[in-house]
């Protein structure tokens, strides 16, 4: 990649967050840490409600799992055999019980799939968790929200028959596309991480194979151009990353999809089949936005903090002239779920100029003459204001707030 230009050297998620009061990082409480201010996390938290909603209509039953499990978990799922220098050492609370927090969430849903006996009827199933997990990161790497040691990530895996697994990789790949195109991420291609040499992955040439040539098949039937990655994969099989490239020139991977035969096997993971025979599932692990905190680092660049407004922290600031009564209208802004504030302090200039400082995107004038007609004067980004009764303007607002 060339050199990022002026403008894009600007622009800095790390400084962003701190002037919009996004996220905090505090020595505190440890580098690659980061605690999530109010703005921030409103603006998270709308993201994880329509990803939720998303993968709700898709099919996905929801699950809570905890971020630590005894050592055995990890031993079993190959995490620890495999991965171990990713991993915080593991903490002894007596001689026969060992902890360590998790690096990832598979291990704890496959424990989810085995919780009880299944048959083909229940295939697919799809589970979905926004979890955190934990990297032991190098601290010469850390940096904002792009890499850190506390991972929030919206995580799923779908268990199903080896003949499901390629429609229901095709079906990730599309719900990642929505999802991109609702939240303003511009994708720059996709990958297909394959394994490479080395005792880094799981010893089993032909799953290899079948897993690489079934993700090989999706993006062709897709008829999408991709690249081949070797020694890319994830220790336990093959991965179709979708790359983004962020301002500064860099490519990095938001969302993936991976096929895996090896942790089923692992975990004894089976279903009854129609002809009363036990089968083994195979297992589709992916990621539709990725971490928040990586996600959150690129649209802070990518939108200079100025987010679309369905996830903006504030979506409406709603401005006062003299002791004019506005609360009816506020308060019905937040009950039809807008993110709202009233502000009242300072001149009306200087209120409105600390509006566009903090990237709101509808702001609301309301003076003497607006107050009498149960009106505001509306200012949505980057248009005219606009003399609307409340009704119109709240209609207005709540069309242009929805992904």
């Amino acid at each position: 990649m060339g050199s990022p230009t002026k403008e894009t050297t600007m622009i800095d998620h790390r400084k962003l967050g701190r002037e919009l009061e996004l996220f905090h990082s505090d020595p505190l409480a440890g580098a690659g840490l980061p605690i999530w201010l109010p703005a921030g996390a409103a603006a998270r938290h709308a993201v994880e409600e329509y990803i939720r909603e998303e993968e709700r209509r898709a099919g996905y039953q929801h699950v809570y799992s905890p971020p630590v499990a005894k050592r055995q978990l990890y031993e079993l799922s190959g995490h620890l055999p495999h991965f171990a220098e990713d991993m915080f050492p593991p903490m002894r609370l007596s001689a026969d019980d060992e902890f360590a927090l998790r690096p990832a969430l598979c291990p704890h849903h496959a424990l989810v799939y085995r919780s009880r006996g299944r048959s083909y009827r229940d295939l697919p199933l799809r589970i979905a968790e926004l979890g955190g997990m934990y990297r032991a990161e190098r601290s010469g790497v850390l940096g904002g929200l792009s890499r850190v040691r506390s991972i929030w990530l919206n995580d799923g895996h779908i268990f199903c028959p080896l003949d499901r697994a390629g429609e229901e990789v095709a079906a990730v790949l599309e719900m990642i596309r929505r999802a991109h195109a609702a939240l303003g991420v511009r994708p720059a291609g996709f990958r297909l991480s394959l394994h490479g040499a080395g005792d880094k992955y799981v010893d089993n040439p032909p799953m290899w194979e079948r897993t690489e040539d079934v993700l090989r098949g999706v993006l062709k039937d897709l008829g999408v151009s991709y690249v081949e990655a070797p020694g890319e994969a994830a220790f336990y099989g093959p991965k179709i990353d979708v790359q983004v490239v962020d301002v500064a020139g860099r490519e990095m991977t938001l969302s993936t999809v991976q096929l895996d035969f090896h942790q089923a096997a692992r975990f004894e993971l089976s279903y009854v089949d129609r002809d009363g025979a036990r089968r083994r599932p195979v297992i589709v692990h992916r990621s539709v936005v990725g971490s928040m905190e990586r996600l959150f680092a690129y649209l802070i660049e990518v939108h200079e903090g100025a987010f679309p407004a369905w996830y903006a922290p504030v979506q409406l600031e709603v401005l006062p002239v003299g002791d004019v009564a506005v609360e009816r209208f506020s308060r019905s802004a937040i009950a039809a779920g807008l993110r709202a504030e009233v502000s009242r302090e300072g001149t009306l200039a200087a209120r409105i100029r600390d509006a566009a400082r903090r990237k709101v995107p509808f702001v609301a004038v309301v003076g003497p003459r607006e107050a009498t007609a149960s009106a505001v004067n509306l200012r949505i980004r980057d248009t005219s204001d606009q003399l609307l009764p409340e009704p119109e303007a709240l209609a207005a607002l709540l069309a242009r707030a929805r992904p």
